[in-house]
């Protein structure tokens, strides 16, 4: 499956529905023409950027359904009960998010430092309902879905690494890219000369093997 069907698999029905960074607004256009939602933002930092979402989008933007708005983040984004972040590094989510109270239901797809994210959501009392990885067949992806309140207890591996990865829900994707890693990881061990380096890549190789062994324990 690849990364567009992926993420529209985990949208749902909402009122009001934000696309923060939209890109081409093929996620907003699968929203509008499913009827999931009365009415969306779609937004992007670079105005250049955003009107390509804005062809895609024309007749609900003429229709009055779907608003485009130049902007940082979810500044100057009305109150949204769904909010999508996709593409995105985990820092700029992280950065956005911190900016106002989290979204009623959000789902979020970090192109890199998920684990940072996942701390950043925990910490703030939200409570992770889907967390996992999957690959298109060329690249790996971490996906995140989660609500506001009901807080959530993750252990650091969890943290690390996803729950739904090591838990059985999600394993194979993530086996796949986390032993990748794991052989990439012993290879750069044994060129690394400097202690700090080696430490580091000794506490990554202990980490990966961790996860490894508790996602295989569930399958």
């Amino acid at each position: 499956m690849d990364r567009i069907a992926n993420l529209t698999s985990l949208l749902g029905s909402c009122t009001v529905f934000a696309d923060i960074g939209c890109d081409h607004g093929y996620l907003t256009e699968f929203m509008l023409k499913n009827h999931l939602c009365e009415r969306a933002y779609i937004t992007d930092i670079s105005a250049k950027s955003l009107h390509k979402a804005e062809i895609l989008l024309k007749q609900y933007i003429d229709a009055g359904i779907c608003v485009p708005i130049v902007t940082d983040g979810l500044e100057n984004v009305p109150r949204c009960d769904f909010v999508l972040i996709a593409g995105m590094g985990g820092e700029e989510i992280v950065k956005i998010l911190g900016k106002s109270d989290l979204p009623e239901t959000f789902l979020l797809q970090p192109m890199r430092n998920a684990e940072g994210l996942r701390r950043h959501l925990v910490g703030r009392g939200a409570r992770i309902l889907l967390d996992y990885t999957f690959s298109d067949g060329k690249k790996y992806y971490d996906v995140i879905k989660g609500t506001a309140v009901g807080g959530d207890s993750y252990t650091e591996t969890e943290l690390r690494f996803g729950r739904d990865n090591l838990n059985g829900e999600s394993p194979y994707p993530f086996l796949f890219q986390a032993k990748e890693e794991l052989e990439k990881t012993k290879e750069r061990l044994a060129l690394a000369r400097q202690a700090n380096a080696r430490d580091a890549l000794l506490r990554r190789e202990a980490q990966l093997k961790e996860a490894i062994s508790e996602a295989q324990r569930h399958l």
